[in-house]
């Protein structure tokens, strides 16, 4: 029968930049452990991709593998693709409504007889909600863009937004990897045959990368994966996350059988009807 596959890529995003490689820094797994599949959890991966043919040797059925990038100590991939705009937004909401108050209570008629003093103290606590909003560097261009309509702010693994202390950024959650194309061995030889696909799953942000698997060629096969990670910088006063290129090599592991009947283990056909 055709099989989904699905492989993650988890990659520890700080070490690998800090280390300029992904070697090391990344972990491979599949869902076909039980059916032959080598290397899971390291970066070796040797996915199997169990095909059949007909009796004629034609391809019976389609193999599918499909690519899911995540990032170690990245906010849950269950977590839906908009929730720091979504957090971003609402801080900005909140800061207006905190400044709001603020303005009432000292020109209302109740007005508070507060110091210069302590009214810039409530202003920098204000201002510590706010967080530290970001933009997207241009690979191509160097031009600084936001991410999405709003822009969007640095947030911890907590899902907290983080403020800037001493010209430095704490702890932050980096943004998940981005697989930008699949090359290689397996491709050139069309093996496999990848591409981006639109999806309306937000947790997939809308797009991912998948193959159909030409099982009639069976054999173990090299492929390679651009992936784009995302260093925080600061840029011309700004912080930006710079776009930091990648590639890394997996392999898949084609078999070939007879397609046959999973009731008799026989070949394919009628089952067996006992006479009355």
């Amino acid at each position: 029968m055709s099989q989904q596959l699905g492989i993650i890529l988890l990659i520890d995003v700080v070490a690998a930049i800090e280390a300029n490689t992904l070697e090391g820094n990344t972990y491979l797994f599949d869902n076909m452990k039980l059916q032959g599949s080598e290397g899971l959890g390291t970066g070796k991966l040797i996915s199997a991709i169990n095909g059949t043919s007909y009796c004629d040797g034609s391809q019976a059925n389609e193999q599918v593998l499909n690519w899911l990038p995540y990032g170690v100590g990245s906010l849950p991939p269950t977590l839906p693709k908009s929730f720091l705009s979504d957090k971003s937004k609402n801080s900005d909401l909140k800061v207006l409504e905190e400044i709001q108050a603020l303005t009432d209570r000292l020109t209302g008629a109740n007005a508070d007889k507060q110091n210069i003093s302590s009214v810039v103290q409530e202003l920098q606590k204000i201002s510590k909600a706010v967080g530290v909003k970001t933009q997207v560097q241009s690979k191509k261009s160097n031009v600084n863009q936001d991410i999405g309509h709003l822009g969007q702010k640095i947030m911890d693994v907590t899902g907290n937004l983080v403020t800037e202390v001493d010209g430095k950024i704490p702890e932050i959650n980096s943004l998940n990897p981005i697989i930008t194309n699949i090359t290689g061995e397996a491709v050139d030889k069309n093996v496999i045959y990848p591409a981006a696909y639109g999806s309306p799953d937000m947790v997939t942000d809308g797009w991912y990368w998948a193959a159909s698997i030409d099982t009639s060629r069976p054999g173990t096969y090299a492929y390679t994966m651009h992936i784009q990670l995302y260093k925080l910088s600061r840029e011309n006063g700004a912080w930006a996350w710079v776009p930091v290129d990648f590639t890394h090599d997996a392999y898949i592991k084609i078999s070939n059988d007879p397609k046959k009947n999973g009731f008799t283990n026989a070949g394919i056909g009628y089952l067996p009807i006992p006479k009355a």
